[in-house]
């Protein structure tokens, strides 16, 4: 009595099986693994990561107080107006070029540029946020070179198709009354 007190509940269901009908077997087996799946969430066992941890480091003892960082106003207030600016300023350049009727090469250049921009400085927000340039500062520069260099393809490649073929609102306009 005492050793059937001590079992887990799924070593009880497993030792009932064989007892059963086959089609009662199958069911009380599927749900043993669901039931061990549950469980087996909430077990502390031994983690095994993908990829392996980043290096540590301590700097400092346990009594120093936290570091501050130099402010800066780039990085502040003026860097998250900007975003901001940038964004709203794309909802009256989307429509602008549809509304007034005629398509302006002008307006077309500067609808392509504040894309870029804002493209440009939401990745870059990403890598700032999720890449730490103190665990991981060849990464952080691989990044950045990275998105830099992204950005000046796609500046590029925009510039080119605006200057030799008809435009992004042309083509927009051009695919939706296909």
């Amino acid at each position: 009595m005492m050793a059937s007190i001590a079992r887990s509940s799924l070593l009880r269901q497993v030792a009932l099986v064989p007892k059963l009908p086959i089609a009662t077997r199958l069911a009380s087996q599927q749900s043993a693994i669901v039931n061990a799946a549950r469980v087996a969430t909430f077990h502390t066992t031994a983690r095994r990561d993908l990829l392996p941890p980043l290096p540590q480091r301590v700097e400092g003892t346990v009594n120093d107080a936290a570091p501050v960082p130099e402010t800066s106003p780039s990085h502040g207030s003026y860097h998250w107006t900007f975003d901001r600016l940038v964004a709203a300023s794309l909802i009256p350049l989307t429509v602008a070029p549809f509304a007034a009727g005629s398509l302006n090469p002008t307006l077309d250049a500067l609808l392509c540029a504040t894309i870029l921009i804002h493209s440009h400085t939401g990745f870059q927000n990403i890598i700032i946020d999720y890449v730490p340039k103190y665990r991981t500062p060849r990464a952080r520069k691989l990044f950045v070179w990275g998105l830099n260099a992204a950005t000046v393809v796609v500046g590029l490649a925009l510039y080119e198709f605006e200057t030799t073929d008809v435009g992004v609102t042309e083509t927009i306009k051009r695919i939706w009354t296909a």
